[in-house]
């Protein structure tokens, strides 16, 4: 096809948003006597590390230490106490299993949880009295209230104490919230950003900084956990700078708002993106390489939704199956473009993964986005015909092509030991966990999404295809679909708990990219149209400096 008459195609084109952040990240400043704050750092770690194993010894402190461990993981430095932490809860496990009698159960129940261990929830039975209601103290203990409600978040299928739990504690925070005499406290701001967004749907390094903020208010606050909460975030806040400097620099050479004005220029956002999936400092190479994918998975998606014809992205599909540079003079010239980037990516990570041993990983993640290009090839079928599937079609395709499962695949890249070739064959295979996520994705997406993407030739949304086949409202749609969220949130926390045989941080991807969705997309699409909300949130992360 010609110049011309590529012009001359009629395409569903959106005139999407621009990139609020210009260039400014095109310069890295490194901060300054980071050695000095190195050594600083490290003494406070020897600290809170000798506080830590100091009170595992003593059975009458250790719901102490269980305190002291949820402070440390709210604070965004338990990366530094990995190894103590999980010796203080293999110990909590080995020792009480579900007989913890100390305080703070609620906070007890879960962490347990958090970390893959199953304890159960018949604990609880001793909070209701015999009548079968809460007990009249708890409806008192504000902060006992909050606990037991962050707790009832880590509940899965069938646990109906737990979802008794949460009516109770919501209707009874939000009575509280609402109290005149205890309006802008510090309290009624927490229990209002707990309803909002419990605990186990925050992004860990947002919650950080949020759990900081609240720490230092506290009276009893720990002096060296939050100086070294404070200092760690900075140290860690110059490396992701300079990550999100390096990656920019690539984007930048690709020119994508002039050789792509169709598509979404998101490359921060994408990099926001990969943050939440992990900002350990040993996952640097794999946050900028997710961030990577993010992007072009972006550029990707608006080129098979809002760009190409049929013809063409059946060419473009094949020619990034064959992965080969010879493909690169049949493609369209903005197709050409996105192939170009696709192949220096993995050319980049290529490098990366010899040098670790590990260069087969790499046809993994290759094989996920064919499997993910595959479901958006048939999406653009079905939109050219005019089609919409019925639910079991969609769903069968769509929890593919929300990229979850890919995006997933290729966060393990260069993640270190924890990755074998086991790990990428169980992720293929969409194992409940993931395919959980998947779903969670697909669904918070399409319920903002589709009102605007069906304002143009588009692929229908689950949203219609449910409304076509139950003859229901759109609101009735919404209800149903919200509450499907909120159940397989359950079942991601069951199968957590579930897969033995796979190794936590492998867990923890997962949980944190249906994280990032409770901040990309929920109620809004803040990704697409970048709202004062995100522009908050990554301020926050690789602009503005604590103070110490």
């Amino acid at each position: 096809m010609s110049v011309k008459q590529q012009d001359a195609v009629k395409r569903p084109i959106v005139n999407f948003p621009p990139s609020v952040w210009g260039d400014q990240f095109l310069v890295y400043q490194q901060q300054e006597d980071e050695a000095g704050v190195e050594k600083v750092v490290e003494e406070l770690k020897e600290e809170v590390r000798k506080e830590l194993l100091g009170a595992l010894k003593f059975p009458n402190e250790h719901t102490k230490l269980l305190k002291l461990v949820d402070t440390v993981e709210r604070l965004g430095i338990h990366y530094y106490f990995e190894e103590e932490i999980n010796q203080a809860l293999q110990h909590f496990y080995n020792a009480y299993s579900d007989k913890w009698n100390g305080g703070a159960t609620s906070v007890w129940f879960r962490i347990m949880r958090q970390h893959g261990y199953f304890v159960s929830s018949d604990i609880f039975n001793s909070y209701k009295g015999k009548d079968g209601a809460f007990k009249e103290p708890l409806e008192n203990d504000i902060e006992g209230l909050l606990e037991l409600y962050e707790a009832t978040y880590l509940r899965v299928p069938g646990e109906i104490i737990l979802d008794d739990a949460l009516a109770f504690t919501r209707v009874r925070l939000d009575d509280i919230s609402k109290n005149p005499s205890l309006s802008n406290t510090i309290i009624t701001k927490q229990i209002q950003e707990a309803l909002k967004q419990p605990l186990q749907k925050r992004v860990p390094r947002l919650e950080a900084l949020r759990y900081i903020s609240f720490y230092q208010q506290q009276t009893f606050h720990n002096k060296s956990s939050l100086k070294l909460a404070k200092l760690g975030f900075n140290l860690l806040q110059s490396l992701h700078k300079k990550e999100l400097n390096q990656i920019y620099k690539w984007w930048k050479g690709f020119d994508v708002p002039t050789n792509l004005p169709y598509a979404r220029n998101r490359l921060v956002e994408s990099y926001f993106w990969s943050l939440c999936v992990y900002f350990e400092p040993q996952y640097s190479q794999s946050r900028m390489f997710l961030a990577q994918v993010f992007a072009i998975a972006t550029l990707l998606d608006d080129t098979y939704d809002a760009y190409g014809t049929l013809e063409e992205l059946e060419i473009f599909t094949e020619a990034i199956k064959r992965c080969s540079i010879a493909c690169v003079d049949v493609l369209p010239k903005k197709m050409e473009l996105i192939y170009r980037m696709i192949l220096e990516m993995h050319g980049d990570m290529e490098t990366i993964l010899l040098q670790m041993g590990k260069s087969q990983h790499l046809n993994y993640i290759k094989e996920a986005m064919m499997e993910y290009l595959g479901c958006y090839l048939k999406e653009a079928k079905w939109a050219n015909d005019g089609y919409i599937p019925t639910m079991e079609e969609h769903k069968e395709i769509a929890t593919t092509s929300s990229g979850y499962n890919f995006v997933l695949i290729a966060s393990f890249a260069a993640m270190g030991e924890v990755i074998t070739d086991e790990t990428f064959k169980w992720a293929l295979t969409m194992p409940p966990i993931t395919r959980a996520c998947c779903v969670i994705s697909r669904v918070m997406d399409d319920i903002v999404t589709h009102e605007e993407e069906q304002e143009r030739m588009h692929v229908a949304s689950i949203i219609q295809c449910y409304m076509k086949e139950h003859n229901v409202t759109q609101q009735h749609v919404y209800d149903l679909f919200n509450e499907r969220v909120e159940e397989t949130w359950k079942e991601m926390n069951q199968e957590s708990l579930r897969c033995k045989d796979v190794k936590m941080p492998i867990i923890m991807r997962v949980i944190n990219l249906a994280r990032a969705m409770d901040v990309l997309y929920k109620n809004k699409i803040h990704y697409t149209h970048v709202d004062e909300e995100l522009i908050n949130h990554i301020k926050s992360l690789v602009v503005d400096t604590l103070v110490v």
